[in-house]
């Protein structure tokens, strides 16, 4: 018997994790959805298929992936992209020359590159502000807003954005609400539930978790933009293969247990640093220090692995980076294994030094993504980098 999305909604977490979005092979009765590696679809006669035509437009294991991540969010529609950057492409294709977005300043590189190189060119304008900031966000609308964008927590500074009152500035202008939840996952945090109209996904990162594919997810439970967006997508074409479709479903089925061995780690190595005699500052969002932390508690079950660090001298981050060995120098994030990384010459390079500066992003900042390995080699691999010296 094939269920349906309001099982799998009602559904605890991991449950759905392992179940939601699957149905039963019709061939087999394969437990783990085929890879529907085909191009095209046998029809019957001229309009007589089985709802499927082009692999384009609909592909059964994307669907699969599609439907599951759909209901880890509360969401009723899902729709696969190729790309984190093609999933944000898509949602600003949902406007029309002469709008105007609101931005949190502190977005992945990528997405402020996206925003201001291509689309700024094509007749959209965008404000970034500090998405903490709720005057300012409010101040930033103009009678043309027709997005509100963030990221929460942030890359890389792990600043927080307050959804559900964002969410209400957007609803008051008339505006969509986006969110960002590549950091958090919906392990901890739902945006849906908190006045976001869309969830956007990394699936690269969390979602999928191994570092073995590139991809990006859009959620909605809103039917009309489920409608858009399924035309965006089949559109303009931006879709994952099957295979990398597969690979993240797999990755999904263990995100709650990966997540809580990310968040343990992370909160051990946040605190550790929070107290080592060579670092400035730690951002993680579950540090009673962190200026965000009450609203951390409030909209979020866990913090995860993800934090930034302040060493206060350049040289001294570019040794730290370059000297460990657990900890892996290298781009993205959200793998099982540890990666460390520089935002300023790496992912936030494209963005302006005078807006990195307003955000704290110095060039003595380092970023870790920690990963699930036993804690005390984590701990001890950043302890002789940062004795560098």
């Amino acid at each position: 018997m094939t269920r349906g999305l309001d099982d799998d909604v009602r559904r605890r977490l991991s449950t759905r994790a392992v179940h939601a979005g699957v149905v039963p092979d019709p061939l087999a009765g394969a437990v783990m959805p085929p890879i529907y590696q085909t191009s095209t679809y046998i029809q019957d006669g001229l309009g007589q298929h089985k709802g499927y035509e082009y692999a384009r437009t609909k592909n059964p294991t994307r669907e699969a992936l599609e439907r599951n991540v759909a209901a880890l969010e509360g969401g009723r529609h899902g729709f696969a992209f190729g790309s984190g950057l093609a999933a944000v492409d898509a949602v600003v294709k949902l406007l029309s020359a002469g709008d105007h977005v609101v931005s949190g300043e502190n977005v992945y590189g990528g997405t402020h590159r996206q925003m201001t190189h291509i689309w700024a060119r094509l007749g959209l304008s965008f404000t970034f502000v500090d998405g903490g900031d709720l005057d300012a966000v409010a101040g930033a609308v103009t009678p043309r807003t027709k997005l509100v964008y963030a990221e929460s927590p942030t890359n890389p500074m792990l600043r927080l954005c307050d959804l559900a009152a964002t969410g209400d500035i957007a609803k008051r202008a008339g505006a969509l609400f986006v969110v960002d939840n590549t950091f958090a996952t919906p392990c901890f945090q739902r945006p849906l539930e908190l006045g976001a109209d869309i969830v956007l996904h990394s699936t690269t990162k969390y979602l999928n978790g191994h570092s073995d594919m590139v991809g990006g997810l859009l959620i909605t439970s809103g039917d009309d933009l489920a409608e858009r967006l399924g035309f965006i997508q089949n559109s303009s074409g931006a879709v994952p293969g099957p295979f990398d479709c597969w690979l993240a479903l797999r990755g999904v089925k263990t995100l709650p247990l990966r997540m809580r061995q990310h968040d343990a780690n992370g909160r051990r190595i946040a605190e550790w640093l929070s107290h080592h005699p060579r670092i400035r500052n730690v951002n993680y969002p579950g540090l009673p220090s962190h200026p965000q932390h009450d609203l951390a508690c409030r909209q979020m079950s866990g913090y995860g692995g993800m934090m930034s660090v302040e060493l206060g001298d350049a040289a001294f981050a570019r040794r730290v980076v370059e000297r460990t060995r657990v900890f892996a120098l290298a781009e993205s994030l959200g793998g099982v294994e540890s990666l460390i990384g520089h935002p300023a010459t790496m992912t936030h390079a494209s963005v302006p030094l005078e807006l990195r500066r307003k955000m704290g992003l110095t060039d003595s900042l380092i970023r870790l993504s920690v990963g699930i390995e036993d804690v005390e080699d984590l701990v001890e691999d950043l302890d002789q980098a940062l004795a560098a010296g």
